[in-house]
């Protein structure tokens, strides 16, 4: 048996020799040599294991770190796509929107309600978090002769009338898909008092899209409207939408999910905080209007 295991010993006993005292101090010796190697190269083989392991999980990190800084950015494009596949794929969908008037949401899933196949067992749900203003808020505002900004009230009374016809826009489906077997929709405005400078859109439960909005100075058409001691003529401080989005999944890594239940959480919490959106007013008419 011994034999099988060492080769020089298997050389030795091929002609079945007798085997005196010596001989078999030998092969024991022999044989303790070889199971002492046989070890030494099966724990080299576990830490060589182990290394390399260890390694190629580094190497994974910073691939991670690497596709986070070089990603490409996400594009409206492809977030339009995403809505309307979810909207044509049908069954629960579940489309929410946190921004500054909701315009960019409700203006592409517009479109797309309005061109849905016919699938009476869908169910859209549309959430729309937006700010309150009916309160006073000094981004977006009126920028001072020393930068200092304020309250625009008019501007912000015609901002509140565009999220008011939002809803009414995205509301005037719920009749016309259940009329024509397209599915159910709910819509679900809500407002709380807060600048607009984030911007989220998720897909379901498992995308989110994420973007801020940038500052935009310029001339105000109601500044000799509401004059104030502080600020200059025609400087309005308004907010537009910037074309850069990052886009998080539950399929993309580790880094992906974390950062989606942040947003997640983020922005459930404004959520439960905010309150439904006020009743909708005419917008005040200008001091020269006839």
């Amino acid at each position: 048996m011994v034999a099988q295991f060492v080769k020089p010993l298997g050389d030795a006993l091929q002609d079945k020799v007798y085997l005196g005292g010596a001989l078999l101090t030998a092969v024991g010796y022999v044989l303790y040599s070889e199971v002492q190697r046989l070890n030494a190269a099966h724990t080299t083989g576990q830490e060589t294991e182990q290394s390399l392991t260890a390694t190629v999980r580094r190497l994974e990190d910073e691939l991670r770190r690497l596709n986070q800084v070089l990603r490409p950015r996400a594009t409206q494009g492809a977030l339009q796509a995403e809505i309307q596949q979810a909207l044509e794929a049908g069954g629960d969908v579940q489309l929410t929107a946190m921004g500054f008037t909701g315009e960019t949401f409700v203006t592409m899933v517009n479109s797309f309600l309005y061109h849905l196949n016919t699938d009476p067992a869908r169910r859209v749900h549309l959430r729309v978090l937006v700010p309150d203003f009916t309160e006073e808020i000094d981004v977006p505002g009126q920028a001072g002769a020393a930068g200092k900004v304020s309250d625009a009230p008019r501007f912000r009374e015609h901002l509140r009338h565009m999220v008011v016809e939002h809803e009414r826009s995205l509301k005037a489906h719920i009749g016309r898909m259940a009329g024509r077997g397209k599915g159910t929709l709910t819509v679900e405005f809500r407002v709380l008092h807060m600048s607009p400078l984030r911007k989220l859109y998720f897909i379901n439960s498992g995308v989110v899209y994420e973007g801020l909005y940038k500052l935009d100075l310029r001339p105000n058409p109601d500044s000799d409207a509401v004059p104030r001691p502080d600020t200059s003529e025609g400087d309005l401080l308004d907010i537009i939408g910037g074309s850069r989005l990052d886009r998080w999944s539950l399929d993309s890594g580790e880094q992906d999910r974390k950062n989606l239940a942040h947003c997640r959480e983020f922005f459930e919490t404004l959520w439960r905080g905010a309150r439904e959106l006020a009743p909708a007013t005419l917008p005040p008419s200008r001091p020269d209007a006839p």
